[in-house]
């Protein structure tokens, strides 16, 4: 006698447990995030390959924000309606897909196409994988979640430029290496996610929700106001770091070893995920407000850098911004996302996306504007001189601002 549920073909696949599923959202969204920094330290091969110009560079760069953007606004509660699974493994999918065309490419057009599909994919992915981390929350954790959802992303950022730092310097083949790893990790995460239990019920009103939108949960709007100037600040020193930071580290040493420009990127994330994780704990007010603090002296030194022709000062300031940006992010999601209901969360944290990455993309793209026209030295003074008055202008109504508002 043979029992139909011993035959391998009809039996169900395992279902991973909750604890496994939120360890494997949080993976997604470092795979994600070390994806969109990996081609920061390339960016040097690619110019002196290709030719190109730091306008088309910040191009470049914008062009995966942008697309990014787009997905947030369109598709950012789409896994409302369809399912955490189902969206989720379709976007790890396409990322795959975008790997296999950096690895392949053969010059700016590809780049770029390659740019726009990781955008569009790491969209719908981000605000999927960030509400399944709420899903997976363990009732005997609260919290967890938020601080994975802030600490993950940068984590992941300083993952991939640190490794495709480590492959500019000691691979054969680095623009192909680090695309390739990465397309076995995204195919691999797919296949997984499938396993997982399903924590969204599929409702009506798919199509509908396609209409570009921002839904910021009620409740979450005080906070929205609160933390936005520093959100603006902290993410447009991201943008500044991770598209012009090598070209920055190269006017100031020309001659330093290549890894020194993945190397800023790097700092900047570390840090970031350094201080995100030591402040979980600390209250998400005066987390958020420290953070937005140290915006100013990261800045200071920063545009110190090529005055002084000191890589000290660069770094140093690298590292003072991170830490800003990392108590931001963490301290600016907790205020956002405790207030939230659970059907909310999606839109909520797809929000919080859309308006980093405007303050990441634009400002970037207006600095590679700037270099061509004045020069990378008097582009980081603008910079950093606009991040400065944004910093006080969100310190200024945070004090203003009641502390029960």
């Amino acid at each position: 006698m043979t029992s139909v549920t011993a035959l391998p073909s009809r039996r169900r696949p395992p279902v991973l447990s909750h604890r496994v599923a939120f360890r494997l959202h949080a993976s997604v969204l470092v795979g994600l995030l070390a994806a969109s920094s990996a081609p920061t330290p390339l960016y040097a091969l690619y110019q002196a390959a290709w030719h190109f110009s730091a306008m088309t560079l910040t191009v470049v760069f914008s062009a995966y924000a942008l697309a990014l953007l787009v997905a947030l606004l369109t598709a950012g509660t789409l896994s409302d309606h369809l399912g955490r699974r189902p969206v989720l493994a379709g976007a790890l999918l396409a990322q795959a897909v975008a790997m296999a065309i950096f690895a392949t490419a053969q010059g700016v057009p590809a780049l770029i196409a390659a740019r726009i599909l990781q955008g569009l994919a790491t969209g719908v992915a981000t605000s999927a994988a960030g509400a399944a981390l709420l899903d997976f929350e363990a009732p005997n954790r609260p919290g967890r979640a938020t601080v994975a959802n802030s600490i993950t992303p940068v984590v992941g950022m300083a993952v991939g430029v640190l490794a495709a730092t480590a492959l500019v310097q000691y691979a054969p083949a680095p623009t192909r290496t680090v695309y390739l790893v990465l397309l076995l990790l995204f195919t691999a995460q797919a296949a997984a996610v499938l396993l997982t239990p399903e924590t969204a019920r599929p409702n009506p009103g798919a199509w509908r929700s396609l209409r570009p939108t921002i839904t910021v949960a009620a409740a979450s709007r005080p906070a929205m106001a609160l933390a936005g100037p520093g959100i603006v600040a902290a993410w447009a020193l991201g943008g500044f770091y991770s598209s012009l930071g090598p070209s920055l580290a190269r006017l100031i040493a020309p001659h330093a070893a290549r890894a020194t420009d993945g190397l800023v990127f790097f700092t900047l994330t570390a840090a970031a995920g350094l201080a995100g994780h030591a402040a979980r704990t600390l209250p998400a007010r005066i987390v958020s407000l420290v953070g937005t603090a140290f915006l100013i002296p990261g800045s200071l030194l920063t545009l110190s850098g090529p005055q002084l022709h000191s890589l000290l000062a660069l770094f140093t300031g690298t590292a003072l911004a991170g830490a800003g940006f990392g108590a931001v992010t963490q301290g600016a999601l907790r205020l956002l996302l405790s207030p939230a209901a659970p059907g909310e969360r999606a839109g909520t944290l797809a929000a919080y996306y859309v308006l980093s990455y405007l303050a990441m993309s634009i400002p970037a793209v207006l600095a590679g504007l700037l270099t061509n026209l004045y020069g990378l030295q008097t582009a980081v003074s603008l910079y950093a001189v606009t991040v400065i008055l944004l910093t006080l202008i969100g310190l200024t109504r945070a004090v203003r601002q009641p502390r029960t508002a």
